[in-house]
């Protein structure tokens, strides 16, 4: 077979150039970034926000609703009424002659004791038991006194003189003159601090009709004032089971002593 000459060699490079021309090779493309896959327990553990509040980072946080408690709290706060000047009048009467009172009552046992003691010496438990009560009531009214700057009376000195003059006379005329004292001066108290006391309870009857409020300091000297009322009345209830009225005579010591009790309350409640 003849081999082509150069003419027919061009022309057949012509016809098929794919037959002869060689491709370059192709530079490689870079690789496409892998898809970041992360798991949702993964992006809540990386994740600064909290699980509940994962939402939009535009989305503003909604205001609590309001407390209908709180406000209902607020718009029903009683307040307090001021006293009026007689009601300022009869609390500083009201501590004072009940101060005075209790200093009566101690100066009568300290003088009752030791005439009526050395002959019933087993009364000693029973009278020292009552001293020591009125003791507590005197220091409760001397506190009182204090911290609301009421003036004690002006007949103190006196009534220390015949408080204990009293207490002496009595005692030296025997136990049941001593006891009738006894009946005689609670028996008056007990009735004095009763009306103390529903004057107070009307007080706040009226506040509390017109709705304030009755403050703490208030409640608690009404329930000082039963406290002791029934201290006294429980004195008079010795008094009587240890033959107090068999006192000679019995209607008119137990009378003179009494007047001389309100006697005293009237002055001490305005001197």
């Amino acid at each position: 077979m003849a081999l082509a000459g150069p003419a027919a060699q061009r022309a057949m490079r012509r016809c098929q150039p794919a037959l002869f021309t060689r491709a370059l090779p192709q530079p490689p493309s870079p690789p496409a970034p892998a898809a970041t896959v992360v798991s949702a327990a993964a992006a809540r553990r990386f994740s600064s926000t909290p699980p509940s509040r994962q939402t939009s980072a535009t989305t503003e946080p909604s205001p609590e609703p309001p407390n209908p408690k709180l406000n209902s709290k607020q718009n029903t706060t009683k307040k307090r009424k001021p006293l009026t000047p007689s009601q300022q009048a009869f609390l500083s009467s009201a501590l004072r002659v009940n101060q005075a009172g209790e200093l009566a009552a101690t100066l009568i046992y300290t003088a009752q004791t030791p005439p009526v003691t050395a002959r019933e010496p087993h009364l000693r438990p029973l009278m020292q038991h009552m001293y020591d009560q009125e003791a507590g009531h005197l220091a409760t009214f001397n506190s009182l006194l204090a911290k609301h700057r009421v003036r004690p009376t002006a007949l103190y000195p006196l009534w220390s003189v015949l408080a204990t003059g009293l207490g002496w006379t009595t005692a030296m005329l025997g136990r049941e003159a001593a006891m009738a004292c006894t009946e005689a001066v609670e028996t008056e108290i007990g009735g004095h601090y009763n009306g103390q006391i529903r004057r107070l309870l009307e007080m706040v009857s009226e506040w509390e009709r017109e709705g304030y409020e009755v403050g703490g300091e208030f409640t608690e000297l009404i329930n000082t004032l039963r406290r002791i009322r029934d201290e006294e009345l429980e004195h008079l209830d010795h008094a009587v089971e240890h033959d107090a009225q068999k006192a000679e005579p019995h209607w008119l010591l137990t009378g003179i002593i009494r007047a001389g009790c309100k006697g005293a309350i009237w002055v001490s409640e305005r001197v």
